[in-house]
């Protein structure tokens, strides 16, 4: 028996504390606080959604029946479902989110030669999306939604090499999904992937004056003048069309003076014709097709995070809970995207979480755990032992 670190502490070596100290230090987080402080709740909420627990009293319960063990478990001790809900509404979110930013600007490097199928292109392509969580009205009434309900959006620009979050905003269900390009700052040379709820012409313009493109699904009924077109181009493949556009709408004019690119392509799997609004000239309009087919990644990546983190049930009622727990959810998939780079694991992100959530309080090798190096070898030896 491995007679080490309990798996979790493994876990937190790959947390930076002294980063985290910095994020509180900035919002004075720790101000009349003595032993439970924002260290502290990082480290009770990580847990509780490493190992999907469903509340905040699931959280406290697991850790009182293992109170012998927290100070080796990197917790300076046990505190009530109380005194972690009071922290979760007092404590200023943006401790966390600025963390959460810390671990985006840590991880995203590490996955920059990640391969996105069928693409080959070596600019940095990012889907953008929102993802909503529907909630009670009377219990979360600073987020209405629609159909008098309450809602939460998630925002997010993921980067498709490794499918790594590079931006989150959190907002009320009402808020419009094209409004966060109002927000997003465009990186030169990127690609960005959207759907309809996106066409902003006014936001558009300013991704082609910042020397990025878009692609984007056109909305049907819009009004344009075709100035040219591409016929070399092979009907087997399900193009039908790739043309150079003005737009005639006489706001859409002003808002984006300068030609755009229509390509239509036929999906035969599903016999639906679509419509891609771009304004990127280099490409092909085949590789316009498999760059956009690529942003059901982020489809997936929501899922994911809903399907294997604590996202559905939150832990607080608050604006500043809410927020709190979103971006811990964040951080535990991208410390675990950490974890899994820097052992070089074969396994996927959602199989790491799983083995971690049920080892959490075991002293196994994090790595002998994660990598098959190490299974393989341990496997070996135990046949050779049965051999003799």
């Amino acid at each position: 028996m491995n007679s080490g670190k309990y798996v979790f502490a493994q876990t937190l070596d790959y947390v930076n504390r002294y980063e985290f100290g910095k994020c509180v230090k900035r919002y004075n987080g720790d101000y009349r606080t003595r032993d439970f402080n924002c260290w502290n709740q990082f480290v009770q909420l990580f847990f509780g959604q490493l190992t999907s627990r469903n509340s905040l009293r699931d959280i406290a319960t697991c850790l009182r029946a293992h109170k012998s063990k927290l100070y080796h478990l990197g917790m300076n001790g046990y505190v009530n479902q109380s005194s972690l809900s009071r922290a979760n509404e007092g404590r200023d979110w943006r401790i966390f989110a600025d963390f959460g930013e810390y671990l985006i600007g840590q991880v995203r490097p590490l996955y920059t030669d990640h391969p996105i199928p069928n693409i080959r292109l070596e600019n940095e392509v990012f889907a953008l999306d929102s993802t909503t969580i529907s909630l009670s009205l009377v219990l979360f009434q600073w987020a209405p939604g629609k159909y008098s309900r309450g809602a939460v959006k998630i925002h997010t620009l993921l980067d498709l090499r490794g499918s790594i979050p590079s931006f989150v905003l959190i907002t009320d269900g009402k808020y419009h999904d094209s409004n966060v390009l109002d927000v997003l700052v465009p990186v030169s040379g990127a690609i960005y992937l959207m759907d309809k709820a996106y066409i902003d012409f006014e936001a558009l313009y300013r991704i082609h004056l910042a020397g990025a493109s878009f692609i984007s699904r056109a909305k049907s009924n819009m009004d344009y003048t075709v100035t040219g077109q591409n016929y070399n181009i092979n009907p087997v493949t399900g193009l039908k069309s790739d043309k150079t556009i003005l737009l005639n709408g006489y706001k859409s004019k002003r808002l984006y003076p300068e030609p755009l690119r229509l390509v239509e392509y036929q999906d035969v799997e599903k016999d639906i014709t679509l419509y891609f609004l771009t304004n990127n000239q280099e490409v092909s309009a085949l590789e316009i097709t498999k760059l956009y087919r690529n942003r059901w990644q982020i489809e997936v990546f929501f899922k994911w995070i809903k399907q294997n983190l604590t996202m559905k049930k939150l832990w607080g009622h608050s604006e500043n809970a809410v927020n709190i727990h979103v971006w811990m959810a964040i951080c535990t998939y991208l410390i675990v995207a950490h974890i899994k780079h820097s052992l070089r694991s074969s396994l996927s992100i959602y199989e790491i979480i799983q083995i971690l959530s049920i080892s959490a309080m075991d002293k196994s090798s994090i790595k002998e755990l994660l990598t098959e190096e190490f299974s393989n070898q341990n496997f070996n030896e135990q046949k050779n032992l049965f051999d003799n």
